[in-house]
């Protein structure tokens, strides 16, 4: 056992923890020394452009992929390719889908339970309660090759979570689904972390890992370039709102007294609009909007654009999360 697994199991308390990762395929770096870790209750996202490493990551974490270096740690029991004692305290579901399609999707969760070796009386039980929880329960009976995209999707989150794993790793899940199934996928992990299970999370949907995530990871180039809450990533890369004022009058000069305002750090005005870099924008604009009306400009319209995941993976990695 090397100092990497070392270090891993040390933190015991954590669902995951995953430590120094590195993967290369022939001469080229796949993965460059990941690590983090995941807790009980906890959904940490994994976010990156394709390319990024994130499923060689995902590969590694779930034993399918020996790495060349680094440890993964699950509930206590470190992670390889041979051990099964660490695969079964989590659930994969992958980016495609991984069910029998001329099986019904009650055959499919059946199947999947006997080879995790789930007893007979639990394994009917449980395959109520997930088709339940997916909201397949009347289609159960239908072949997977009559399902939309969506409800495929909602059946290999059913398998993952058939044997009650303690972590379940979902690879970019509500790829190519229609609206309704995502909002439903969504709204049944929201709930699952609510009950105490860890979730890792990888998804190319800003918006997702800000609705879901506890800790969001940016990874770029195969590196994780920065980790934290999302408003610990707006403070660490110095985002701030942007105001924009709608205004008629002398914007030239409003400009001006803005600039001298504290809490302004731009200013720029045209076309009937004045733009405002700042620093806590609901404290500054009440000195905004009594000096404009000082200076006889009058403020048609107000909007506040406020920093989000999407300004930070920019700013990090210099292109769109979709690239």
């Amino acid at each position: 056992m090397d100092a990497n697994t070392d270090a891993a199991i040390d933190r015991v308390a954590d669902v995951l923890a995953a430590t120094g990762l590195v993967r290369r395929f022939g001469e080229r770096t796949a993965v460059d020394g990941v690590g983090f870790t995941v807790a009980s209750g906890e959904t940490f996202g994994l976010l990156g452009p394709n390319g990024a490493g994130k499923t060689t990551t995902i590969s590694m974490i779930c034993g399918l992929l020996a790495p060349d270096a680094g440890a993964v740690v699950v509930k206590g029991d470190p992670m390889s390719t041979g051990r099964c004692a660490a695969k079964a305290h989590l659930g994969l579901v992958p980016q495609e889908v991984a069910l029998y399609p001329d099986l019904t999707a009650r055959e499919n969760l059946e199947f999947f339970g006997r080879l995790q070796g789930m007893p007979a009386a639990r394994l009917r039980t449980r395959v109520d309660e997930v088709l339940e929880l997916v909201g397949l329960t009347d289609r159960a009976d239908e072949r997977i090759e009559k399902y939309s995209g969506g409800m495929q999707r909602r059946g290999n989150i059913a398998a993952a979570l058939l044997h009650e794993p303690e972590l379940l790793i979902l690879d970019e899940p509500t790829v190519g689904v229609d609206p309704q199934s995502r909002n439903a996928i969504l709204t049944g992990i929201a709930e699952l972390q609510s009950s105490g299970m860890a979730v890792l999370y990888t998804t190319h949907y800003m918006e997702e890992a800000q609705r879901l995530c506890d800790r969001i990871a940016v990874m770029d180039e195969g590196r994780i370039v920065a980790e934290g809450t999302t408003a610990e990533l707006v403070a660490l890369v110095g985002e701030h709102p942007v105001v924009r004022l709608s205004a008629l009058g002398d914007l030239a000069a409003l400009e001006q007294e803005a600039r001298a305002t504290p809490g302004v750090l731009r200013a720029s005005h045209a076309d009937g609009r004045l733009d405002l870099v700042v620093e806590g924008s609901a404290s500054v604009m009440g000195t905004l909007l009594q000096t404009a009306d000082e200076r006889g400009v009058r403020v048609t319209g107000i909007e506040v654009d406020e920093p989000d995941l999407e300004d930070v993976f920019l700013h990090l990695t210099g292109k769109a999360l979709r690239d």
